[in-house]
């Protein structure tokens, strides 16, 4: 590179730099100018983002900082940042921090004062919800799903009514068993869209109800391969089940409270779900626009 590609660095701060996902034509001028004008990249595997630079000719010095020493290791970074130095945090893939290491730096940071620029970049999930044709206005991240089939079952049960499309990180091994868990836990008409290897050769995006995209993964190895992201319907009310009269109230109510308060209260009086109340006026509200 050359000193045209240098950033506009400032001293003592933290910079949060995503890198590509997989297609390396996806990085940033500004992401690969940093990277090339910073006096330090702590990285979550040095091996790994050592490739990344190598490819676009980048001499850094690198230091580890992953999920196992970040604790320990975000003190020392303080330290060089509380000198003048200027540091790079990223990650394998993505984003840093979305399931990845950071927040205790960036903790520390933000408490002592040190400036944090986060820059634009790929993210996986962000990228799999844009392509999923649910709903995006309203989503709610749960990164990986817990190792053990309770757990897992237990966090798919408190998210059985969650309005709002719903992200999960999954891995090759523990696939067909969590797509198994929602089967068994939302029932296998819950609609889930699996996007696998984004930006890669074999990028596949295919959406179906659970019960039968568990099939159709179960039919072909390869289709549990590689880096996954699960985008899930969020959870529909049936509004036809909501008297007619608690609908009325609730329409009352709404001209003289906010929306949460007219539907507690619409619900205490008729015995019916808030949630269920809240979720209507909101697809009403919605339907007005």
């Amino acid at each position: 590179m050359n000193q045209d590609d240098q950033a506009d660095i400032s001293a003592s701060t933290l910079y949060i730099v995503p890198t590509p996902i997989g297609n390396l034509g996806d990085i940033t001028q500004r992401a690969l100018a940093v990277l090339n004008s910073v006096d330090l990249i702590a990285a979550e595997d040095t091996r790994h983002t050592g490739l990344l630079l190598q490819h676009f000719a980048i001499s850094a010095k690198m230091y580890p900082l992953h999920d196992h020493n970040e604790q320990q290791k975000a003190e020392h970074l303080l330290a060089k940042l509380q000198e003048g130095q200027t540091i790079a945090l990223v990650s394998d893939a993505g984003t840093p921090l979305i399931n990845d290491p950071g927040y205790h730096l960036v903790r520390r940071c933000r408490e002592a004062g040190i400036r944090v620029v986060p820059l634009p970049g790929a993210c996986a999930a962000i990228t799999a919800l844009c392509a999923a044709g649910l709903p995006s206005d309203r989503f709610c991240y749960e990164g990986f799903l817990p190792a053990k089939t309770k757990s897992r079952k237990d966090t798919l049960q408190a998210l059985i009514e969650e309005p709002r499309t719903l992200i999960f990180y999954e891995s090759t091994h523990r696939l067909l068993d969590s797509l198994q868990d929602m089967v068994d836990v939302w029932g296998p008409q819950r609609y889930v869209v699996l996007a696998r290897e984004l930006t890669k050769t074999w990028e596949n995006i295919h959406g179906a109800p659970v019960g039968e995209l568990l099939a159709w993964v179960q039919e072909v190895e390869t289709r549990r391969r590689g880096e996954m992201v699960l985008i899930v319907e969020g959870h529909k009310i049936d509004t036809e089940a909501l008297p007619a009269e608690a609908l009325r109230t609730l329409a009352l109510l709404q001209k003289e409270l906010p929306l949460k308060k007219a539907a507690a209260l619409a619900a205490e009086i008729h015995g019916v779900k808030k949630n269920a109340l809240y979720k209507y006026a909101l697809d009403e509200q919605e339907g007005d626009k």
